[in-house]
């Protein structure tokens, strides 16, 4: 599974008709793709495992299918979509095969590319789960946040067990500033799987929606999640990531129920104490200094 964390790393096959069309209008693009292609040819990852692909021609969907992922492993997302798409055409799994492609795309940013490919899942398999993450992600990262939250509840619908889809709606939830819902679906994803906390699951799609300030906010959600499952060191740890954002963590606990068996816990009174001269600090430099009018001469 991906985002980078959170969205699925399985993928829009536009049609080859289209894509020759408007090829046909746009020969700059055409010329530009052929010198990225020569290019790219010329690395050394293509010429390490260029001599082990596959023919396209005579090949079969499983062994082109495993070829484009070797290649996306490698770092060449253009070649790894050309053999998915190979398998497409020799009969493999469209759905599948289509949600890799728009993962890939995804990868490179490219979010119209990757929206496209998505509600090409979608169309050929309306209950895919994967397919209504993947969309919900690519709205997450392109700042749609109503979109996003409405793509995520359909991926959760279909699947109520899975920790990641449950996780990205919180992080939608918490892009729209909804920080109750986003607190319960944290809460859900922490449930089912109490280790997505522990492996930076939480760092992808965030990067791309919450700002710095949002960042400190959230991270202070965490610890509050962690702290609530009595994960002592997975709250001191979101704690500390929440103090070095710049979030006012002491006034943000005050009368919370959830730290109520931290209270004298020596190690939040030490981070509380570093947090409070962390922020003096920053008013320090961040307050205008006082300009003081020229000292009057002295009448002898």
């Amino acid at each position: 599974m991906l985002r980078s964390g959170f969205f699925s790393s399985s993928i829009c096959v536009i049609g080859l008709d289209a894509v020759l069309f408007a090829a046909a209008q746009q020969p700059t693009v055409i010329d530009q793709a052929a010198t990225d292609r020569v290019e790219r040819h010329s690395s050394v990852e293509w010429l390490t495992v260029a001599p082990h692909l596959p023919n396209p021609q005579t090949a079969s969907p499983v062994e082109l299918e495993t070829a484009g992922d070797v290649l996306r492993a490698r770092r060449l997302p253009a070649d790894a979509i050309d053999y998915f798409k190979f398998a497409i055409q020799r009969g493999g799994n469209e759905v599948e095969l289509t949600n890799r492609i728009g993962v890939t795309e995804l990868e490179q940013n490219q979010l119209a590319l990757a929206r496209a490919c998505f509600k090409r899942v979608l169309i050929l398999k309306r209950k895919y789960a994967e397919g209504w993450n993947n969309l919900g992600a690519t709205e997450d990262m392109s700042g749609n946040m109503k979109a996003a939250i409405g793509d995520y509840l359909h991926a959760v619908k279909l699947n109520r067990k899975n920790a990641i889809f449950h996780a990205n709606l919180g992080t939608a939830y918490f892009g729209a500033s909804d920080y109750e819902s986003a607190r319960h679906e944290f809460d859900v994803a922490a449930k089912l799987d109490p280790g997505i906390f522990h492996r930076g699951g939480f760092g992808g799609s965030l990067v791309h929606v919450l700002s710095g300030d949002d960042r400190g906010r959230f991270a202070f959600e965490m610890a509050r999640i962690a702290a609530g499952h009595g994960e002592d060191e997975s709250m001191l740890h979101w704690l500390a990531v929440s103090i070095e954002g710049g979030y006012d963590v002491g006034s943000a606990m005050t009368g919370l129920k959830d730290f109520n068996a931290y209270r004298k816990d020596p190690r939040i009174t030490l981070l509380l104490h570093n947090a409070k001269a962390m922020r003096a600090r920053q008013l320090a430099v961040t307050e205008p200094v006082p300009v003081l009018p020229p000292p009057t001469a002295s009448k002898d």
